[in-house]
């Protein structure tokens, strides 16, 4: 437990009637609650998915909350940030919302933290936590907070969105993966949209917040499977659910200082960038190019192990760790900058990280393939595969 958890063995006669329904649900009980009760989380960001995350983690008991947040309340938050309204404007994000939050749960500790996360002040934070939830919109924080749970010992709850689509996962779990294997390197801050330039859906990032706090009191209480090893993917427009799994690398594990953080969610990165938002495309109208013999480009951006097991063909082959390494985006011989080129990964992710990021050095016709080879081969499971 952290230092900052009193463990108690009892519910007092208030709690016990505001978690009424948590006490008699099947398989709950007060002994999971007791476990809300003793358990202390932290969450990174104030914003669209802390907001949800915090409000249920409040009202399902868990007794010690920490909310890090630099940021004061602004007008544009409010069409996602359900915390806050028009009488917060201006005012310390994280203070806003501990005060609110005291008022939904008089019964639990709520620690508010006005400052940014770095890796100075990393440490200090996190040792007052059992788990981490990953409320943050940019790079810099991720990986800052995923190398800070390696070294420190901590769970991640991981959730981030863009325009329609969130995803999920729960990372440094009982030796599982880390966010490093889904993404083993750092983009450049420069070569990826801010979430100001690229937009949300409002809703979106209260249903992924949502799921983030299920899996918290999931792995708080020991109930049920938390999404370690694997990565749930949503689409708000098609209103589907994609779960891929995720294998644990040992390199990804050895981290022996954090990194500096770097923001790119800013007025002065939307000033600096203009290109247009990359192009979702579909695996039907993939092979409507390819059945129609256009001059188009493949590129896979997978590892080599996931290529030796199903690829599209023919097609490029180019990592997304080589590709964008130690924040330099290297150009490849083969592809012309002016050529329509597809890009593909497993399902869609790291495909678009490398669009965004060949786009930043010049590369004008990008097309991401949407569902990834896992959306191809469901799609059209013998077209130009390889077993």
């Amino acid at each position: 437990m952290s230092p900052l958890t009193n463990t108690s063995q009892n519910l007092n006669k208030e709690e016990i009637n505001q978690y009424d329904r948590h006490l008699s649900l099947e398989g709950f009980g007060e002994k999971n609650q007791l476990k809300l009760k003793n358990s202390s989380v932290l969450v990174v960001g104030a914003g669209g998915l802390g907001c949800p995350a915090l409000q249920y983690l409040t009202a399902a008991g868990v007794g010690s909350i920490g909310i890090i947040d630099h940021d004061q309340v602004d007008s544009s938050n409010l069409q996602r940030q359900i915390l806050f309204d028009h009488n917060d404007i201006g005012k310390p994000k994280s203070e806003v919302a501990a005060t609110k939050l005291s008022r939904l749960n008089p019964f639990i500790h709520i620690s508010p933290f006005v400052e940014k996360l770095t890796k100075y002040n990393a440490e200090k934070i996190f040792s007052n936590f059992d788990l981490i939830i990953d409320g943050t919109d940019n790079f810099g924080s991720r990986y800052l907070i995923n190398d800070a749970c390696v070294l420190f010992g901590k769970v991640l709850i991981h959730g981030s969105i863009h325009q329609f689509e969130g995803m999920v996962s729960v990372f440094n779990f009982q030796d599982g993966p880390t966010y490093r294997c889904l993404f083993p390197e750092q983009p450049d801050a420069n070569s990826i949209p801010s979430c100001a330039e690229a937009g949300v859906l409002g809703v979106l990032p209260g249903i992924i917040g949502c799921w983030q706090a299920t899996e918290a009191i999931k792995v708080l209480t020991g109930l049920g499977n938390p999404l370690s090893g694997k990565v749930l993917i949503y689409n708000a427009l098609k209103q589907n659910i994609r779960t891929l799994e995720l294998h644990a690398l040992p390199k990804s594990k050895v981290i022996s200082k954090l990194p500096e953080t770097s923001y790119s969610c800013s007025s002065e990165s939307l000033l600096k960038r203009k290109e247009k938002p990359i192009e979702e495309i579909s695996e039907e109208y993939l092979k409507s190019l390819l059945d129609d013999g256009e001059d188009i480009l493949i590129l896979d951006v997978r590892e080599d192990w996931e290529r030796i097991q199903y690829s599209i063909r023919p097609s490029l082959h180019q990592p997304l760790v080589s590709l964008i390494s130690d924040s330099i985006v290297s150009p490849i011989d083969e592809l012309n900058t002016q050529k329509k080129i597809v890009v593909y990964c497993k399902a869609g992710i790291r495909s678009r990280v490398a669009c965004e990021a060949l786009q930043s050095i010049g590369y004008k016709n990008l097309l991401n393939l949407s569902g990834g080879i896992d959306g191809w081969k469901q799609a059209f499971p013998e077209y130009n595969g390889n077993a």
